[in-house]
Parts: structure tokens; C-alpha cells; sequence
């Protein structure tokens, strides 16, 4: 499946972003899907993440009640819309597909369990 991250750019602190993820060439159903990030000398961190159904979500505690994962299967397509935004959540912004059907926080929370990436959005917050 190939994934196609879209929506990043220059916002202000305090404003809001919404990034979307267009996913083709497979089932886009049958993946749970996560948005990660990688801020300049750090390492990639979870953001959030959604099973593949949609009726389960997960947050890193750094944007949970400001940023918001869903999906819309019917679209192929899932959102992070990010809200209240710091200057702490400039980084790329990368979607990724998990194709095993876990919906536990130890899967869709980890990297390393995720079968394809998209190319990544830029993300920057200008205080």
C-alpha cells in the first residue's frame, strides 16, 4: 500500500493543522493506521493512532485532548487534525499502515510494528 501524507506548513503557536493521509494500492480497511513524528536530532516518536475499524484510538500523552486521529475508510483516508499547537510539535509528520489487525496499544503504539510509511509532511510552529 503507499501512503501519501499531506497538509503540513508554517502555523502559529496556538493555531491549529490538520494533516491528512491518502492511502491506495490495498485494503485501506484492514490497516490500522498511526501518525509518528521526527523533530531535527530526535528520534521518531508516536503521535497517535487508530485501529482499523476506527472504534479504538491511542495518544501520546504530549497531545492528547489537542490532536484528533480519524478515519474515513469509504475515502481511504485517515486525518490528524492538531490543535493549540507549540512550538515543541514541530517535526516531519509521518503515516504509517500496520496490515495485522491488532488493536492493542502495543502494536499501533510502536514504530517497529508498521508495514509501510508515507514520505512525511513538514510541521512547523513559529512562536
Amino acid at each position: 500500500v503507499q501512503l501519501q501524507a499531506s497538509g503540513g506548513g508554517y502555523v502559529q503557536v496556538g493555531g491549529s493543522l490538520g494533516l491528512s493521509c491518502a492511502a491506495s494500492g490495498g485494503t485501506f480497511s484492514r490497516y490500522g493506521m498511526g501518525w509518528f513524528r521526527q523533530a531535527p536530532g530526535k528520534e521518531r516518536e508516536f503521535v497517535a493512532a487508530i485501529n482499523r475499524g476506527g472504534g479504538t484510538t491511542y495518544y501520546a500523552d504530549s497531545v492528547k485532548g489537542r490532536f484528533t486521529i480519524f478515519r474515513d475508510n469509504a475515502k481511504n483516508t485517515v486525518y490528524l487534525q492538531m490543535n493549540i499547537l507549540s512550538p515543541d510539535d514541530t517535526a516531519v509528520y509521518y503515516c504509517a499502515a500496520e496490515a495485522s489487525g491488532d488493536s492493542r496499544y502495543a502494536t499501533l503504539g510502536a514504530s517497529r510494528m508498521y508495514d509501510y510509511w508515507g514520505q512525511g509532511t513538514q510541521v512547523t510552529v513559529s512562536s
